[in-house]
């Protein structure tokens, strides 16, 4: 029987503290059940990111490993749709985003694919917020804690969704929702997330969350919090006018903008390209 083709795709900008933990920490045993590959995108990081990943490649035989590396920095959102571009040309069932800070615990992996694959979701994100106590418990700062509910109340609202958190970096996708959707028209910067939640709410996508642990420790957050809220409201205000009043204020929000092909071949292409020239 043909096994399910999964990629558990790490976005690394100047992870070389933690990019061995994470790696490190992803179940063995998931390769017994999948066709499993771990890609590894560094975004022109600082420091050794890189080296270290290639090296945790050479002495790891547990995992099949691709990494790539970004001569510029193409920005959080730009780095996913690089990887997203990838998952979905090399054929893969589902793609999983995983940061290399450790911010979200690859533990938790096995729970996140069973929901897609047994309950036929679209997207499955792992939640910090359902439980705001253990949030706390695992180390969030209030002023995060408060930040994160203030912004998924407006954005539910604004949207008429019913998220526990919107802000969760812990997705698994099915490759047929990204190709569903416009990704590629997105920002590059950490508002991204939103946008690509926003897209599949309007195509009526299967979005579920579950409860995962909450962890903070040595990561090193690169997110301005007061442009990341404001462009959060912006986007969401946006796609909220052009869903509610049939007002045509962005191309991205437009289900038929997924059929322009071209865009994306050529640009998602190039970068692709430019990524593995140092690899």
């Amino acid at each position: 029987m043909k096994k399910t083709k999964l990629l558990i795709f790490i976005v690394a900008y100047n992870a070389e503290k933690t990019i061995e933990s994470v790696i490190n920490r992803i179940p063995k045993k998931l390769s017994k059940f999948y066709d499993l590959e771990i890609l590894i995108i560094d975004d022109c990081s600082n420091d050794k990111t890189f080296e270290i990943s290639k090296k945790i490649k050479k002495k790891n035989s547990n995992f099949k490993f691709n990494i790539l590396y970004n001569s510029k920095n193409q920005g959080y959102g730009g780095n996913q749709k690089i990887g997203y571009h990838y998952a979905i040309k090399k054929e893969f069932d589902y793609v999983v985003l995983l940061h290399g800070d450790g911010q979200y615990a690859p533990e938790q992996l096995q729970r996140l694919i069973k929901e897609i694959k047994e309950k036929n979701q679209d997207v499955v994100m792992g939640s910090r917020m359902i439980s705001k106590i253990r949030a706390l418990k695992g180390g969030m700062p209030i002023y995060k804690l408060v930040g994160n509910i203030i912004l998924t109340k407006l954005q539910n609202f604004l949207l008429n969704t019913k998220l526990a958190e919107f802000h969760s970096g812990y997705r698994v996708y099915s490759i047929r929702s990204l190709k569903s959707i416009p990704f590629f028209l997105n920002t590059n910067d950490f508002h991204f997330d939103t946008e690509i939640l926003i897209q599949l709410f309007i195509i009526n996508s299967k979005i579920k969350e579950i409860s995962i642990p909450t962890f903070y420790g040595d990561e090193i957050c690169h997110v301005n919090g007061m442009k990341y809220a404001f462009d959060i409201i912006k986007t969401t205000s946006v796609a909220a006018l052009q869903k509610n009043f049939n007002l045509k204020l962005s191309k991205k929000y437009i289900a038929k903008a997924r059929n322009e092909k071209f865009y994306k071949n050529l640009i998602m292409d190039k970068l692709l390209i430019e990524a593995k020239k140092r690899s």
